[in-house]
């Protein structure tokens, strides 16, 4: 018996970022599709949006699942999910991308095996 998994998924708490950076929707979108990339996914589409007074929310659907966000610049924090299936995409190289341009000082990262399949 063999127990595989159809998707990996990284959810993840970034703390201590950088404020400036977490309230630029512009900055937020590259960096989620620099991730994308990062993590050898195939973008589909994207969709942010920009809170007032502060606060992006955005998703980046790809042909293996998403990568999602959402930021609190006034607790220099986010939350970001990275869900990928397939042999070929690494979440992992996604998750580090954005820990360094988010200037992330401390983290945590849950990882979650999606679809388990026994064969």
């Amino acid at each position: 018996m063999k127990v595989e998994a159809l998707g990996k998924h990284l959810i993840v708490e970034l703390y201590d970022c950088d404020q400036k950076l977490l309230s630029d929707v512009h900055f937020i979108q590259e960096t989620m599709l620099a991730a994308a990339k990062a993590a050898d996914t195939t973008v589909i589409d994207t969709v942010f949006h920009a809170f007032k007074p502060f606060g992006v929310s955005g998703v980046v659907v790809i042909a293996e699942s998403h990568l999602a966000i959402h930021t609190w610049p006034e607790h220099k924090f986010a939350s970001v999910d990275f869900f990928t299936c397939g042999d070929k995409s690494n979440p992992w190289k996604a998750f580090e991308l954005m820990r360094k341009k988010l200037k992330s000082k401390h983290f945590s990262v849950m990882k979650m095996k999606r679809g388990l399949l026994i064969k």
